[in-house]
């Protein structure tokens, strides 16, 4: 199928989603299939939203989960055809910032807006023209194949469960198979074909483990974390005497609490220098977070959670600070 396919209606491809099919045998046969394949409006339309007293509502729009940004941006951007997409098709070299700011309203949108299923909608459809050619094989892909798609919504799936339990407080094994159940419905409201996702919370754990040992160093991640190799840039209205002072300490404490959020098959693709001190040094730092949680949890909703998410509670009705607290 060719990108031309996509302005069908969506009526007339729902063959191609609606039915499900068996799953591929492997990420690698799905993938190069390379072609886009989303579900009728019809059926998208019959997915239930997340709400207020779901852990993803709870958990995802909190303000703690910036500080896992590199494990989610990163482990997308390991994978080859995923990394290709943003090289070929982002700003990602020269508004890296801006890149990010573009792409997180669209998918809290998706969870926390009165619209769901339209920002869904949306956030398919902007990948609708990404497609190319991989550089190491000459293959072909396509960011709507459901293999590609669905791992760039697992890393957020992954985000929101290992930032919750790392800084923000330990989840129990029913928590996190919670959060993955409800994960599925909020990939539902993407109109993807669901043929590559996991069926339970073990399978996912499964699935991510044998994602992490295809990483490979890819021209965007390398980019990406070339400050945690080469140290921060230094701000234009920082005096270079001040900045080779305060540098030191700014980049230690950021090289810890970044790296150590990492996969171990990450820090090696990007060449990230990690040890046992160092891992100890984010075991403590990471306990003190968690500890401070029922201070933090006290903040009021709109220091506590994004502005989407803020906003989400406040039309809802609902405090999300007793909720599974």
């Amino acid at each position: 199928m060719t990108i031309a396919d996509s302005t069908t209606p969506d009526a007339a491809i729902a063959d191609e989603g609606a039915a499900r099919r068996p799953p591929a045998r492997t990420f690698e046969e799905g993938v190069r299939e390379a072609r886009p394949m989303p579900v009728s409006t019809a059926e998208m339309n019959k997915v239930e939203p997340l709400g207020p007293h779901s852990l993803v509502w709870k958990f995802y729009g909190d303000n703690r989960q910036i500080l896992g940004f590199q494990r989610v941006a990163g482990t997308e951007n390991c994978i080859e055809q995923l990394a290709k997409g943003v090289e070929d098709h982002s700003v990602i070299f020269s508004d890296f910032k801006g890149r990010a700011e573009r792409t997180v309203p669209p998918i809290m949108s998706t969870v926390y807006s009165a619209d769901p299923h339209g920002w869904g909608r949306k956030v398919r459809d902007f990948h609708r023209n990404i497609k190319g050619t991989v550089d190491s094989d000459g293959s072909s892909y396509h960011a709507m194949n459901p293999e590609l798609f669905y791992w760039a919504h697992a890393t957020f799936v992954d985000q929101v469960i290992y930032v919750t339990d790392t800084f923000i407080r330990r989840l129990s094994h029913a928590e996190k198979a919670q959060l993955f159940e409800e994960s599925k419905r909020w990939y539902a409201l993407y109109g993807v074909d669901d043929r590559a996702e996991p069926q339970t919370y073990e399978e996912f754990l499964t699935y991510w483990d044998g994602m992490l040992d295809r990483f490979v160093p890819t021209k965007t991640i390398v980019y990406a974390t070339g400050y945690l190799r080469k140290g921060l840039p230094r701000p234009r209205q920082v005096p270079p005497p001040v900045w080779r002072v305060a540098s030191v300490p700014l980049n230690a404490l950021l090289r810890t609490l970044v790296i150590g959020t990492l996969p171990q098959q990450m820090r090696d693709v990007c060449d990230l220098t990690w040890n046992r001190r160092m891992q100890k040094r984010f075991d403590r730092m990471t306990a003190a977070i968690r500890a401070l949680n029922p201070i933090i949890n006290r903040l009021p909703v709109d220091k506590l959670y994004t502005a989407w998410a803020a906003e989400a509670w406040e039309r809802t009705g609902v405090d999300p600070r007793p909720i599974n607290n």
